[in-house]
């Protein structure tokens, strides 16, 4: 067998050739042969990586589908009528008891909720006491006296 090919990473007419024409065509094509020919003899390796982290990946897929597959997520009956019968059962509990809860997660998280709306409300209102607070303005005896000189109601833009 020849274990020679036209196309190889390294300096070849053909390799040459076909980089040429790459970049007058395209040049990103021109580069991607220029890289083929200096680094090609390294993409063994790289594609044995890549296949073996992927393997590893799918395997992890694999055994979690087994999984899911045993636990009654998939339609595989074991064989016991009796067995298969109790699994059901027991999953149906554990779903109504899954309902449950998150029923109680969605009270707990409206009660919360609305415990953080009154704590804030009070928050506001606290600083708005405090503001009106400092702001109003001071009364002195002067202040009184000229008030009930002009009686009652009366408004400097009152006249």
């Amino acid at each position: 067998m020849n274990t020679t090919a036209l196309i190889r990473p390294a300096w070849t007419p053909a390799t040459i050739a076909l980089m040429v024409i790459g970049f007058m065509v395209f040049w990103p094509l021109g580069f991607a042969m220029l890289a083929y020919i200096i680094w090609g003899d390294r993409l063994d390796g790289f594609k044995r990586d890549v296949n073996r982290a992927t393997d590893g990946i799918f395997a992890g897929c694999r055994r979690g589908s087994d999984k899911a597959a045993r636990w009654g997520h998939g339609s595989a009956r074991t064989g016991n009528v009796a067995f298969d019968d109790w699994r059901e059962k027991e999953l149906e509990r554990l779903a109504e008891e899954r309902r449950k809860l998150d029923e109680m997660l969605t009270e707990f998280d409206d009660y919360a909720r609305e415990l953080r709306r009154a704590k804030d409300q009070d928050e506001f209102d606290r600083f708005m006491a405090n503001r009106n607070k400092s702001t109003s303005p001071t009364t002195t005896e002067s202040s009184k006296s000229a008030t009930t000189k002009r009686g009652k109601g009366s408004n400097l833009l009152d006249d």
